[in-house]
């Protein structure tokens, strides 16, 4: 990297990422390919075609096929994929994180263009962070594939009609275009897998979709909603409308209706949130001025006020359009968004005037799945099959490189005449130290259990509970569990949450290894072991205490 070249870098592998650098490399002439040098930080060094990734749920598109390759896109920019630290706009220097070696690498730039989209907001819904299964990436389509497949697997094994009934519940939640497709496809994989399983069937699945809004698909026309809600009620998709997810636990959901003081517990082993969305931790951090949601203002021309030389596009920027409303976070906005900025940041460079952003959108489209969809293009409303057609027609003509578009066709046609895929792979490990959420009243483990964990409290407070009778209650900092894993011996007592209750859960595994090699940890757990067992003597006597004076009465 020569000083006399202008850096330009670019924070970001989604579409506006990435098209950013794409048009950059068209817009320059042959000479001043050896002036500029292009820079692209990504985490993973692919582009998600996002459209496509509720089809990945259901199989009926392979996963490595909605993905595209950065360095086959953008062939002259510089890719590093690493996690982005810090943005330090006074030196000019972007920090990235250590990958394979424990060192950090600093980029200098003369150009910043931040494109780092949105993140979900785990804050606002108690147990989603632990306990819920985002819907925005690769990673989390091929989970929650995964994660259905076990379901079934275990749920046709099940004897116990409450857990078989658990097992076969899904909950989305969010009514917004992700939600709706992802609650489609989820159903449509289910009703094409479930006649490989002998014990199950469809009319035992209860898949529901919470929408906290009067009706889903907000983002469209009334009819084209109502019409989208039909389609999905009359396929069995539970849709509860004016209702939220309020928390989320490893049994399930907790929702309430809008206006309502009241709770229900709704017991599903798989929660799919899709909302709501927040600025990425980088956009929050920057001095710029935001809206409401926390996307950072800027100008017409796509760069902040102020700052010339940082541009911002995407989902964490407020961009406006010649109609007076801000932009919307869709791909279509996005990729005119890229151009501009790319054409602006060329006039920069070349001492010409700058264009302002002037899309207004060609319309909205959304997939029901099994051969359905609706559509509002350029005033023109679709629905049903000629719009499920119509969607797909577009989205693939959009998807970038030839080879792509190819697998992803073969994928529909062969969807056609295949069965769809049902194997699980276990890639996912489950974590040894994780964070667990609880509602008021919900076990944390029963008597006689199977000790597999350690837990600490980290707020709330649970009820130890013994043949019945409350016998102690654990607040902040407490430990408890380690006595079934150190005698190797069922659950002495059940646990269960007083209030709300939030834990930090320590496997088997990583707890032998803590007390066996970390300094400090074994003495602290035998004082705390010994506590433990003082308590348990104690209420083992008074219980004996309670049932000689039971027989003597």
């Amino acid at each position: 990297m020569t000083s006399d070249k202008q850096r330009i870098l670019i924070l970001g592998g989604g579409f506006a990422g990435v098209y950013t650098a794409m048009y950059l490399e068209q817009g320059m002439f042959g000479f001043e390919r050896h002036k500029y040098e292009i820079s692209l930080v990504s985490l993973e060094n692919y582009m998600v075609f996002q459209p496509f990734l509720p089809e990945v749920i259901s199989g009926t598109i392979e996963m490595m096929h909605v993905i595209t390759p950065i360095r086959r896109l953008a062939k002259r920019t510089n890719l590093h994929t690493r996690e982005i630290q810090k943005i330090d706009l006074a030196r000019k220097i972007v920090t990235l994180g250590p990958e394979f070696q424990p060192k950090t690498k600093e980029l200098p730039f003369d150009h910043l263009v931040i494109a780092l989209g949105s993140r979900l907001n785990y804050d606002i819904v108690p147990g989603m962070r632990e306990h819920a299964i985002p819907f925005k990436y690769l990673g989390d389509a091929l989970r929650l594939r995964n994660v259905i497949v076990q379901v079934l697997e275990e749920a046709d094994n099940e004897d116990d009609p409450v857990e078989r009934q658990r097992l076969l519940t899904f909950i989305v939640g969010g009514g917004g275009f992700s939600g709706v497709e992802c609650v489609a496809e989820l159903h449509d994989f289910l009703r094409s897998a479930l006649p490989a399983y002998r014990s199950l069937k469809m009319s035992e699945v209860r898949v529901i979709l919470l929408q906290s809004a009067d009706r889903i698909l907000p983002e469209l026309g009334e009819s084209l909603a109502a019409y989208a809600q039909t389609i999905l009620t009359k396929r069995g998709i539970e849709i509860r409308l004016n209702t939220r997810l309020k928390s989320v636990t490893a049994n399930g959901a907790v929702i309430q209706a809008k206006g309502s003081n009241g709770e229900e517990v709704v017991a599903a082993r798989v929660v799919v949130a899709t909302v709501p969305s927040a600025p990425h931790r980088l956009v929050e951090q920057l001095p710029f001025e935001k809206d409401k949601n926390g996307r950072v203002i800027v100008l017409p021309e796509i760069n902040v006020p102020g700052q010339s030389h940082v541009w911002m596009l995407g989902d964490c920027a407020a961009v406006p359009q010649p109609d007076g409303i801000m932009s919307p976070p869709t791909a279509q906005h996005a990729l005119r968004q890229a151009k501009t900025c790319a054409d602006n940041i060329l006039a920069t460079l070349r001492g010409t005037p700058l264009k302002r952003f002037s899309f207004t959108g060609l319309g909205k489209l959304a997939s029901l799945g099994h051969y359905s969809a609706v559509a509002e293009v350029m005033g023109i409303k679709l629905r049903g099959f000629i719009a499920w057609l119509f969607w797909r027609a577009i989205y693939l003509t959009k998807f970038p490189g030839f080879d792509r578009k190819l697998r992803i066709f073969t994928d529909w046609f062969l969807d056609e005449f295949l069965p769809r895929d049902i194997t699980e792979v276990r890639i996912f490990r489950p974590e040894s130290v994780t964070r667990e959420h609880f509602h008021t009243g919900e076990p944390v483990f029963d008597q006689g259990d199977v000790g597999d964990k350690v837990y600490v409290v980290v707020k709330g407070e649970a009820d130890v509970i013994f043949n019945g009778t409350t016998v102690a209650t654990l607040k902040h900092g407490e430990v408890f569990g380690e006595m079934a894993l150190i005698s190797d011996h069922s659950r002495s007592a059940a646990l269960r949450a007083k209030t709300p209750l939030d834990l930090i859960s320590i496997s088997r595994e990583a707890f032998e290894q803590l007390v066996t090699h970390l300094p400090g940890v074994k003495a602290s757990m035998d004082e705390v072991l010994q506590k433990h067992l003082m308590a348990a003597k104690a209420i083992e006597a008074e219980v004996r205490d309670q049932v000689t004076l039971g027989r003597m009465d």
